[in-house]
């Protein structure tokens, strides 16, 4: 599809905020103008709920002084109000550098002047609202036509975001990205229980891409599926209780990444820099190169190069090129997700890891596509290879301690594994954890063709709250001697 163009306007007001960053006593700044629009289109049962629509547009300036940084910004869209943001953000700089500390020093990047799109095929804005809503109307009434059902929701979810991002140091980046994404679920009620079935995973998926991204994931084709498990559900099996073998599918399989590797390798979580939501981690730098995180089986990469993944993008908000990032190999723990701040403070080069959402926050380390690399074989294959287990699937609800060690995860959804087979559902499946040895334990993983570069688009972190989309690829895997059917 045509693109429209991604003119010089951006670098103009974004330049004029950082000249008067530095005017003002800046040792370094750097100013994004973003233009960014949304669109979630849902239902429920049946009948259409809501189009929210929401568009921002503004310029944000992080000015660094000393040991500290500034930030501020404005939807004012004149030279004089960026360049008033600027001055701005050098002053907050310099108030916070009466605070005796180590200056910062910014670890070394290849000044760009470069455009990036995401390649799509259709524009999701331009699909006819009336084809949108639909969609989502019809398979929740697909869904609530299967007895048992009580509720059937479904929602699409668009974002148009364009940037301009310039530095002191000379870059001049312009970007285009298109993330769209899908979901819906059903809900049986019982008599004294309620069981719910997401598709195609619990939070709704995103993909970087346009309204293609729903035509591939087939809603209408999944609803009635979806909605019979919720009800059989209802009248399955407990999930059996004690130590087995532990199979989970993709999309649980990405949670536990996010939650266990993704943020406890958050370089300023490390550092001690940043706590909110998700806690510090109990990862040390110097056991960095040495710390034995999983099995021989786990290759962990952070990769914003992944075509169609959600954290995939050309440059990060500092405008250090996307990249691919080892953070484990082999078992043991290689890297992190930083900055251009943290990473020279730790000695590392910056992994473009740095980004906010919109334009009024202030830039931070966020995982990109932080996955598993695939191994061999099918998900069927690894079945038949367990005499004794659970299969789980797509993830009901999460619990981790503020170090990301101690953890219980449960799913919507599971099977008995006997002798190599797949036997009765069962409902409520949970398992626990600690996370080095939890993941000592993988010995199987599937291989590429069940490899899903799974999005998260609800990432909670800072404070005020930034909101990110971070990318998980996995394939199914399985873990040996897990504690399952834990209660509470």
């Amino acid at each position: 599809m045509p693109e429209r163009p991604l003119d010089d306007t951006g670098f103009d007001l974004a330049g004029a905020a950082v000249e008067a960053a530095l005017a003002a006593g800046a040792t370094y700044a750097d100013a994004r103008l973003v233009r960014r629009r949304s669109e979630r289109i849902a239902a429920r049962n049946g009948e259409f709920e809501t189009v929210a629509t929401a568009e921002d547009l503004g310029i944000g300036v992080r000015a660094l002084i000393g040991s500290s940084w500034g930030f501020a910004a404005t939807s004012d869209l004149t030279d004089a109000a960026a360049a008033k943001a600027g001055a701005e953000a050098t002053a907050t700089a310099k108030a916070s550098a009466l605070v005796p500390g180590k200056g910062l020093e910014l670890a070394d990047v290849e000044v760009r002047q470069d455009t990036y799109r995401t390649p799509h095929e259709e524009d999701p804005f331009a699909v006819p609202l009336s084809e949108k809503v639909e969609l989502v109307t019809g398979v929740t009434r697909d869904m609530l036509g299967v007895d048992g059902v009580a509720v059937a929701t479904a929602q699409l979810m668009f974002w148009d975001t364009e940037k301009w991002f310039v530095s002191s140091q000379g870059h001049r980046i312009a970007q285009h990205l298109v993330e769209t994404g899908c979901g819906m679920d059903a809900t049986a009620v019982g008599d004294q229980e309620t069981q719910r079935r997401s598709y195609p995973q619990s939070f709704g998926h995103v993909e970087t891409g346009g309204y293609e991204v729903v035509r591939r994931f087939d809603l209408p084709a999944n609803a009635v599926p979806i909605a019979e498990e919720a009800v059989q559900l209802l009248t399955a099996a407990p999930c059996p209780a004690g130590e087995m073998d532990l199979i989970l599918d993709s999309t649980q399989l990405a949670l536990q990444i996010h939650e266990s590797v993704g943020h406890a390798t958050e370089l300023d979580r490390i550092l001690g820099w940043e706590a909110a939501f998700a806690g510090t981690s109990f990862l040390d730098l110097e056991q960095l190169g040495s710390l034995r995180y999983g099995s021989e089986l786990m290759n962990i990469t952070a990769d914003a190069t992944i075509p169609g993944a959600l954290s995939t993008f050309g440059y990060d908000d500092e405008g250090t090129p996307a990249q691919k990032v080892d953070i484990v190999r082999e078992g043991t723990w290689v890297g992190v997700l930083s900055g251009r701040d943290s990473a020279h403070l730790a000695g590392l080069p910056p992994g473009g890891m740095v980004r906010a959402d919109g334009f009024n926050r202030l830039p931070m380390v966020r995982m990109t596509n932080v996955g598993l690399l695939p191994g061999e074989g099918t998900m069927e294959e690894i079945v038949a290879d367990t005499a004794r287990g659970v299969v789980m699937a797509q993830n009901r609800s999460w619990s981790i301690d503020d170090k990301r060690l101690n953890f219980q995860f449960g799913c919507e959804i599971g099977w008995e594994v006997v002798d190599g087979e797949r036997t009765r559902m069962v409902k409520n499946p949970t398992y626990t954890g600690i996370t080095p040895t939890f993941w000592g334990s993988l010995d199987r993983l599937a291989g590429e063709d069940e490899w899903v570069p799974w999005g998260l688009p609800n990432c909670g972190k800072g404070q005020p709250m930034q909101v990110g989309h971070t990318g998980h690829p996995a394939s199914p895997g399985r873990f040996r001697n897990v504690r399952v059917g834990v209660k509470g």
